[in-house]
């Protein structure tokens, strides 16, 4: 029934007009209803977000209202710097399930054998480090710290540059030189029976350089050619010439000598009583010629008797029996002065 009750329109104006009246103008519907839709924009552009943050190694989630990375970092009390790393970029706007990782660069000390460099870094790990500094590392080379640990604030990454290669050197080999005497050469004269060759050594070095000090190690060495003997005959047919070999002592002539007999030596001369002064072989008695009994050395046998020199068993005697020598020489002092002696006889090859 008309007049009983107010609708719900007059109410709404009567509360409007009370509105205006109590703050000294009167607002128009209208007008308040544009007032709620913008505080509802509003409303509406201040809406959270849910962000993952993760933090030089922490993983943590935060609700946020601000728009950009930036923002975000600020709210947590960040001052980025131009070294320090962040993904995704600063002016990124956030949404919901947005994942931003932040690292704070520290500073590093790098040193090589050229120096120590100081660096700061937000990289990950001393791998990523030294990618970022542009810093090659060969196959050999030593870094003092692994790839995969997380870079500390103020540490030394220590990088030894090695290097390491192998050589192969050959060296010639000199050949032995034997000489053998030659009782039919004359006194120092010389003929080579063989002239031997060089041989040839090859030798596996093995180099190792640590910041530029190379240290080297043999680990082979073969021979590739051997050498051959050289081979000097040298004539010794005088007693003075042979001397010079005796004094090398037994040592140097006994690889000359087929036996060694100990024998009693006397000396003679071609002037002796009863003598020719030729020898049983037609040779001229004298130094070199001795007297022995064939049946112990054979006539022409070559000999060596120490103190006295080459001989040739070239004659014999009649008290010249079993051990028993005679030695023949130039003159009658020489053979007063060895008179009788023991000696021992070396028979020749």
């Amino acid at each position: 029934m008309i007049g009983r009750g107010q609708s719900k329109a007059s109410l709404l104006a009567a509360s409007v007009l009370y509105l205006g009246l109590c703050i000294g103008t009167i607002a128009h519907p209208a007008a308040a209803w544009a007032a709620t839709e913008k505080a509802a924009k509003a409303a509406a552009t201040a809406i959270s977000h849910v962000v993952t943050f993760t933090s030089n190694g922490t993983t943590t989630q935060h609700i946020t209202t601000a728009k950009t990375v930036s923002d975000f970092l600020k709210e947590r009390g960040l001052v980025v710097t131009q070294a320090d790393y962040v993904s995704p970029s600063l002016e990124t706007e956030l949404a919901d399930n947005t994942s931003v990782t932040y690292r704070t660069a520290v500073p590093v000390r790098i040193i090589t054998s050229r120096g120590a460099q100081a660096v700061t870094s937000s990289a990950l790990d001393v791998g990523t480090l030294l990618e970022d500094e542009n810093i090659d590392i060969g196959s050999h080379d030593q870094v003092s710290a692994p790839y995969s640990d997380p870079l500390i604030a103020n540490e030394t990454i220590r990088i030894v540059r090695i290097a390491e290669w192998t050589k192969s050197s050959h060296q010639s080999i000199a050949p032995r030189t034997i000489t053998r005497l030659d009782f039919s050469l004359a006194p120092g004269t010389t003929h080579v029976i063989a002239r031997g060759n060089r041989g040839e050594r090859e030798t596996i070095v093995t180099f190792t350089q640590r910041d530029g000090v190379t240290e080297h190690r043999v680990i082979a060495t073969r021979i590739v050619r051997k050498p051959h003997v050289r081979i000097i005959a040298r004539g010794i047919g005088e007693y003075a010439a042979f001397a010079q070999m005796a004094r090398f002592g037994l040592q140097k002539t006994s690889y000359i000598a087929a036996s060694a007999r100990s024998m009693i030596a006397t000396a003679y001369t071609a002037e002796c009583g009863g003598c020719s002064g030729y020898t049983a072989i037609g040779e001229r008695a004298g130094h070199g010629i001795v007297a022995v009994d064939p049946r112990v050395i054979p006539l022409g046998t070559r000999l060596f008797i120490p103190g006295y020199g080459l001989a040739i068993a070239g004659d014999t005697g009649g008290a010249i029996v079993g051990n028993r020598i005679d030695l023949g020489f130039n003159s009658l002092a020489d053979a007063m002065q060895f008179g009788r002696r023991e000696v021992t006889v070396y028979r020749l090859r």
